[in-house]
């Protein structure tokens, strides 16, 4: 294992953590040890380390010690308040072992439902947030206007914000299917397109952010795609309406065919060629096609540094098996045969981390009149208490190590999205430890969760790996499976020390 052990005896540490098995992502298998925290920084890892008479002393009990998740996929504040889900939806990204949550945030209708300049929506964000977040957590942008482009240096400058997002679908579609006003739904100037030349521009506003920045900060700041074509899916909701012949998520899952992801998936590809805009993340990608089209575009553009993200309802569920039209998301739910093949992918490397796409929407809000039509049904749902036990679950059934659980979970993620100080158990990391019982069964029911939610497309699962205690910069957060004490997660000004 590569997390290195103090050259020098360490001072009496606040916390000792004896008995654990660390999982690094350097190794495919742990390592036995005690891990030494002193001011919410791991100091020492190594057998039989010293303890003061003031030391807490916690027993691991022989079990695997995971690094903090970094859950880089979360939508708080999109049909919640900031503020609400900030407190609640923190708890449940906690309960799962999650310390880092970073989320996705735009102008428009949902969220804050306003539109304008970011100088004056960012701010509120942060003051809405403060002081309730139970993990620390940072905010990825969309630039949804030609003023949001200009303001990227200074997003970055001022706000910390270094990860920004284009949704490729809003071109014509909105979150839940067909848009007939794109302006209004956006809230940007009537004379503006969200398309595909905003897109180049977005693009070309971010390179030109990081030929001003040092090239290690510069490597830090990316463009993440929500990769679903307008003109396919428009198309395809109307053939799937008038067939009748399909219902629930798999009617939904061919309204959005795998194939107009893998067009947009080729689309924002060449477009980061023709800009020159190295760091591109394929935000959730859920089908063989998709994956395929990804492959394609990198062995096409070498020089461009493409990082592939899945979500753990994609690895999980399929439109057969989640647990009814709660499980309507975008892009959807697909067949049982693409959750193999992302899997196959999974396993061959071709992915860079798995996350959760957390996005809270209470059954009031999820579902119309009738809660079984997937066409009335919004968009999205919450997982993050389930992203760290499914992906042990589920991935050590098919010979996925520890080492690439916590590479998947937290270190790759870390490393893209400027977190250096999170993402592994190391000497000089934030104190961000999960203690996980790697054998305890157990069955997903939504009451368990401290998302308000009230239901989940994971019902019914069964687990067989449990979060136990979550330790965030050495204060521990989660006991026995419970969610303690008030709220400590802090905003990350990214790239970010502390």
């Amino acid at each position: 294992m590569s997390a290195a052990v103090s050259p020098e005896p360490a001072s009496v540490p606040d916390t000792v953590i004896r008995n654990v098995l660390v999982v690094h992502h350097g190794s495919d298998e742990p390592a036995a040890g005690d891990i030494a925290i002193s001011g919410g920084v791991i100091t020492e890892i190594g057998p039989d380390l010293a303890a003061g008479p003031s030391t807490t002393v916690v027993d691991g009990r022989g079990r695997l010690a995971f690094p903090g998740v970094v859950d880089a996929h979360q939508h708080w504040g999109i049909y919640n308040p900031l503020e609400e889900d900030t407190a609640t939806e923190s708890r449940a990204a906690a309960q799962g072992g999650v310390t880092t949550g970073l989320t996705y945030f735009r102008s428009g209708q949902y969220y804050l439902n306003k539109g304008g300049a970011y100088a004056d929506l960012v701010p509120e964000m942060l003051s809405l947030a403060q002081g309730r977040a139970h993990v620390d957590y940072a905010f990825h942008l969309a630039p949804m206007s030609k003023e949001h482009i200009s303001e990227i240096p200074a997003l970055i400058s001022e706000h910390g914000i270094t990860s920004f997002k284009i949704f490729m679908f809003y071109g014509s579609h909105g979150l839940h299917g067909r848009s007939s006003s794109q302006s209004s739904f956006l809230m940007i100037p009537e004379d503006e397109s969200y398309d595909y030349a905003h897109f180049e521009f977005v693009m070309r506003g971010i390179q030109a952010a990081r030929e001003a920045l040092p090239a290690d900060v510069a490597d830090q700041v990316s463009l993440s795609l929500h990769c679903e074509t307008a003109e396919i899916m428009r198309a395809y909701t109307k053939i799937v309406e008038e067939d009748g012949s399909l219902t629930g998520l798999e009617a939904y899952s061919a309204s959005r065919p795998p194939h107009s992801e893998g067009l947009a998936v080729t689309i924002a590809s060449y477009l980061a060629h023709a800009t020159g805009l190295p760091t591109i993340n394929l935000l959730h990608l859920s089908s063989a096609v998709a994956m395929e089209a990804a492959m394609l575009m990198q062995a096409t553009f070498p020089h461009v540094d493409f990082r592939r993200e899945v979500t753990i309802g994609h690895l999980v569920t399929s439109y057969d098996t989640a647990h009814g039209v709660g499980g309507k998301v975008n892009p959807p739910l697909r067949s049982s045969a693409d959750v193999e093949a992302l899997w196959t992918h999974v396993l061959a490397g071709d992915v860079d981390w798995v996350v959760s796409d957390h996005a809270c929407c209470k059954a009031e809000s999820k579902f119309g009149e009738d809660t079984e039509d997937v066409w009335l049904a919004k968009s999205g749902f919450g997982g993050t208490e389930y992203l760290l036990p499914a992906l042990v679950t589920e991935g050590s059934k098919r010979g996925l190590s520890y080492g690439k659980m916590a590479k998947l979970l937290s270190a790759n993620p870390a490393a893209r999205y400027g977190l250096p100080t999170k993402g592994a158990i190391e000497v000089g990391k934030d104190a961000d430890v999960v203690l996980v019982d790697p054998s305890t069964s157990w069955t997903v029911h939504a009451a368990d969760s401290e998302s308000t939610q009230g239901y989940t497309p994971f019902e019914g699962i069964p687990m067989t790996a449990r979060v136990d205690d979550v330790f965030l910069r050495g204060t521990r957060i989660v006991t026995d499976g419970v969610v303690v004490g008030e709220p400590v997660g802090q905003y990350l000004h990214r790239p970010t020390g502390r």
